[in-house]
């Protein structure tokens, strides 16, 4: 199963940083991606995109995880020849992680 089967996600930037939030739809699967969605998990996901390291920050009482990915944006938005400086797609790129099958 994917991430985009159980969540929804929401992207901010600043210089080459990006954040990501990951929102379960039903809080009953919150426990389930904070164990499967590890900051680890979450930069060899992004591999050959995010050069720096990725911090996790749980919010239970939304039922989300917020990652913060150093080095994310190419430099960043000024600096950057991609198509997508903001980062706005590694939203959708990140509900694409494979989280398996349900427990």
């Amino acid at each position: 199963m994917k991430l985009i089967d159980i969540a929804h996600s929401r992207t901010g930037d600043k210089g080459d940083i990006s954040n990501i939030s990951v929102i379960a739809y039903d809080p009953a699967d919150y426990p389930w991606i904070a164990r499967e969605v590890t900051a680890e998990r979450v930069k060899a996901h992004f591999a050959g995109i995010v050069t720096g390291e990725v911090q996790r920050y749980e919010i239970p009482s939304l039922s989300a995880l917020n990652f913060v990915m150093q080095g994310a944006l190419g430099g960043g938005v000024t600096r950057s020849l991609a198509q997508d400086a903001h980062g706005k797609c590694l939203s959708s790129a990140i509900l694409e992680l494979n989280i398996g099958d349900r427990p």
